[in-house]
């Protein structure tokens, strides 16, 4: 088999963790789980890992038992014509070919099967309201943000606010709410300027409101689902699969959370009965769901916040959460950008430098 798609290949024996960091660099965002004879036992998406993580499922455990086990494969003798119909069918990249031993000997891939007057099925519509929060003064930016609003802060030529804006566009949205207070005739100056193709309705803060204050504006004006995102990070994911999953699931608020692993570098004690040692474990290390910054909300949970107060997104969800229910969607570590800090900022820099 082509060396060239090493890089979508996985062995049944690699973990759920390990399997993540690959799709992380896999621009397929596909793998095929194989065995030490490379045959094939299933595949694994972002998709399948999520569902694994929602289970509460262990991320060290060996990826087949994550994977899916009924992925579409062909013999040596395949049809051409069916496998076109099939790929357009389901919306598949790779097709892999398997031998007599069920072992992978090649790939068909899309780009090769068709030629580039045939495009991909582009990306579906969006069906919620987007509303970016960028009132705040980005105090963690300090001294660009003396100087420039957090949104304006740039990323290669253009703003941050732009860049998520810009996400949302290629879901079909031209109209987006934006909640502003510190420099806010700057940002409208900006954008003034710069005449852009979508619309912005600004959400004024005559005094700062916290995360969601500014959201009661809204209560009663808007019908559809909610998409709330902080002005300071991009998240490279599927929107209509994050809204899809919100829809499904009846959430009321969904948090998409980032998986973060950590490593504590030292002995961890484990006490107790005022001081008692029980334990020392070497070098721990924890894989944690982290809040990234964005929400999907059902516009009735607006009628919770209330009027010309700071209200944090936190406060909305300590109120709600006995009567209402709040899930998550977890994304990779690698689909979250944060530039609302200097490290992860310059980062950010870099890679949309690439």
């Amino acid at each position: 088999m082509n060396k060239q798609f090493a890089n979508i290949i996985i062995n049944k024996t690699a973990t759920a963790k390990d399997a993540i960091k690959q799709l992380d660099k896999n621009l397929e965002k596909i793998l095929f789980v194989v065995d030490e004879n490379n045959k094939l036992i299933g595949s694994v998406t972002d998709g399948d890992i999520r569902r694994w993580i929602l289970k509460d499922g262990d991320l060290s455990i060996e990826i087949e038992k994550v994977c899916f086990k009924g992925t579409f494969f062909v013999r040596h003798n395949y049809n051409i014509d069916f496998i076109k119909k099939e790929i357009r069918k389901r919306e598949i990249s790779h097709v892999p070919v398997v031998n007599d031993d069920h072992a992978i000997v090649e790939f068909l891939v899309w780009d090769k099967l068709f030629d580039e007057k045939t495009v991909r099925k582009t990306k579906k519509q969006l069906d919620a309201e987007v509303v970016i929060m960028a009132g705040g003064k980005g105090t963690r930016l300090d001294p660009f943000t003396k100087i420039l609003p957090k949104p304006l802060i740039p990323i290669g030529d253009k703003s941050i606010l732009e860049i998520i804006i810009e996400k949302f566009t290629d879901y079909g949205n031209d109209e987006f709410y934006v909640s502003v207070n510190h420099k806010a005739k700057i940002i409208k100056s900006y954008f003034e300027e710069i005449q852009p193709s979508y619309k912005i309705n600004y959400i004024d803060e005559e005094i700062p409101l916290g995360t969601i204050g500014a959201l009661k504006k809204l209560d009663g004006r808007i019908k559809k689902n909610i998409i709330l995102t902080n002005c300071d990070i991009i998240i490279e994911a599927d929107y209509t699969d994050i809204l899809e999953h919100h829809i499904i699931e009846n959430n009321d608020i969904t948090i998409v959370t980032s998986l973060k692993h950590y490593n504590i570098p030292y002995g961890i004690c484990e006490i107790e009965n005022g001081g008692q040692l029980v334990n020392i474990k070497e070098k721990p290390e924890y894989d944690l769901l982290v809040n990234t910054g964005m929400y999907v909300l059902k516009p009735e949970v607006l009628k919770y916040i209330p009027k010309d107060e700071f209200f944090h997104i936190t406060h909305l969800i300590e109120k709600i959460k006995l009567t209402h229910k709040i899930g998550i969607y977890p994304i990779s570590e690698n689909s979250w950008v944060d530039t609302g800090e200097w490290v992860e900022y310059k980062k950010a820099v870099e890679k949309f430098r690439l």
